[in-house]
């Protein structure tokens, strides 16, 4: 599904009740159903609400989000949201947390049962649907979770720093996973991350964010074709057009902090 924003502003109130954080201002973006976007920018400067906003558990201050032409107003079923954490229940195991979603909107054991195990079985997941959370590594927490998010046909995927919490190997492997999963399902993937190589080696496009008020800096096209090698000097020319960017913003940061 197609994403369109427009004219997007954020604010917070401060602990004065005069005053007012702005944390989004004036983000416009045009996102095309079945692509994946990668979201990158300095720590703190709104990424997490732009998702937030997007997945409709918060309202704008100003400006719009239409989902294929509809105003978002609230939580959407065609949208599913994968955390950090990982948020899975503990007392449930792999399979009924799968079919969680599906439990929500009362379809029958059976239906739920079926549908969970197809996921078990696509994502690798065989001999661990009785398992539970705590009995999983992390990478296999995460599949868990995406399985989640996507069994009651979400379109929009969006995830919020998704690996940051595993090592480098199994976060290696989950960027091939998740390549895999949207290449076979086609929804539209928003990524957060903090890691340039994983934004340029996921992304169709990286969305550079300034420092908040986060604005759109850079917005970058990466048209190497998939599988990408991040030792190749075309992959390095993107990976430093982002590094750049978050230098200066970085610098603009530091100029910009009041003295003690």
């Amino acid at each position: 599904m197609s994403l369109e924003i427009a004219s997007l502003c954020k604010s917070f109130p401060k602990d004065d009740p005069a005053g007012t954080v702005e944390v989004l201002s004036d983000i416009s973006l045009t996102i095309e159903a079945g692509s994946f976007v990668s979201i990158i920018g300095p720590s703190g400067c709104g990424k997490s609400t732009l998702l937030r906003l997007i997945a409709g558990l918060a309202t704008p201050t100003s400006g719009s989000i239409d989902l294929d032409g509809v105003r978002i107003s609230g939580v959407s079923e065609k949208t599913g949201f994968v955390f950090q954490s990982y948020a899975l229940f503990p007392w449930l195991n792999v399979a009924d947390n799968i079919a969680f979603p599906l439990a929500m909107k009362n379809a029958s054991k059976q239906q739920r049962r079926a549908r969970a195990l197809d996921y078990v079985e696509r994502f690798g997941l065989r001999g661990f649907e009785g398992s539970f959370p705590a009995e999983l590594s992390g990478g296999m927490q995460q599949r868990v979770a995406i399985a989640r998010s996507l069994i009651d046909n979400a379109e929009v995927l969006l995830m919020d720093e998704p690996f940051g919490a595993l090592d480098s190997q199994t976060r290696s492997r989950m960027q091939q996973f998740l390549l895999e999963v949207w290449q076979q399902t086609r929804c539209t993937v928003l990524l957060i991350t903090h890691n340039i190589d994983e934004a340029v080696f996921l992304g169709q496009r990286v969305v550079c964010l300034t420092q908040r008020p986060a604005r759109v800096g850079d917005d970058i096209l990466i048209e190497s074709p998939y599988p990408r090698d991040v030792t190749s000097d075309e992959f390095n020319v993107y990976r430093r057009r982002v590094l750049k960017f978050l230098d200066r913003e970085h610098a603009a940061g530091l100029r910009d902090k009041p003295p003690c």
